[in-house]
């Protein structure tokens, strides 16, 4: 059961480059031990949310409440208590593994001790003397994953954390965040993934041109979109519709007796088609 204490709630924020409009207006508010996740196209906002959020940036209008606080007051307690990975989180490349979460650790006044727990986490304690120079792009996406809950943040701030990534280290990453989930820290991710949104995330919300939409859980949003028939699959390989009613009913069970029905399917779309319906783009 997740805890509903607000952990973060923003209301009519607008932000404006020059005569160009990132967030339009976007109100939301995310629940303490939440995987909340903010799904747009490139260029839907969704990285300008994530600098506000982190005090990076500040909202041109509108009110933003992060732990009870504004980000940009108290900056060095405030950074304390979150953990960020952006695309510009980078890594000293001449240094090792271990020497460079050591030196977060510096930062943070986190015990190097914890260094090895950390890194046993993310499955990279056996590399851990590897310059980070000789390190692939996911094993460096788990070094900076390890770095920023290093300090056992309240809540990660992640943009896009599996992008370019083979689907092996994606699973890897994703794994690593659901068990900092379940030990109760708070997770806000931005994607342009589907399926990592539906695998991972308690409710998600569609951003387009700085307007947010639909915000749900993965399921909820499906269901809301998901036709009222279902697909069978026959043992001939045809396939047949049909609808969720007392006939179709009648149908189906007949089917199963007569041991014709290969396979039963929903007709649940997946978010991407829902984002398709919704927004009127692709992904």
């Amino acid at each position: 059961m997740k805890n509903t204490k607000n952990i973060i709630t923003i209301n009519n924020v607008t932000k404006i480059y020059d005569t160009q409009l990132a967030l339009n207006k976007v109100s939301l508010s995310v629940n303490k031990g939440e995987i909340f996740g903010l799904l747009g196209p490139s260029g839907a906002g969704k990285t300008t949310m994530i600098k506000i959020f982190t005090g990076q940036l500040m909202e041109s209008e509108g009110e933003v409440s992060i732990l009870n606080c504004n980000p940009r007051n108290n900056k060095k307690e405030f950074l304390s208590k979150i953990g960020v990975l952006t695309d510009n989180c980078g890594l000293y490349e001449r240094l090792s593994i271990y020497n460079n979460l050591k030196l977060f650790c510096s930062i943070y006044d986190v015990p190097f001790c914890k260094i090895d727990e950390i890194l046993d986490c993310v499955g990279l304690l056996d590399e851990k003397k590897k310059l980070v120079k000789n390190l692939s792009k996911g094993m460096k996406q788990r070094v900076k994953l390890a770095r920023v809950f290093l300090h056992e943040p309240e809540i990660l701030f992640l943009d896009e954390p599996t992008s370019g990534l083979d689907p092996v280290n994606a699973s890897y990453i994703h794994n690593i965040l659901k068990k900092l989930n379940a030990k109760g820290t708070t997770i806000f991710l931005t994607t342009h993934n589907m399926e990592e949104a539906d695998l991972l995330c308690d409710r998600i919300g569609f951003l387009v041109e700085g307007k947010l939409s639909l915000v749900d859980s993965p399921t909820k949003i499906k269901l809301k979109y998901t036709k009222s028939n279902v697909k069978l699959l026959m043992k001939n390989m045809d396939t047949h519709y049909v609808e969720l009613n007392e006939s179709g009913g009648e149908k189906i069970l007949s089917l199963i007796k007569s041991k014709e029905i290969s396979s039963i399917h929903s007709c649940e779309p997946t978010l991407g088609e829902v984002f398709l319906k919704v927004t009127g783009r692709d992904l």
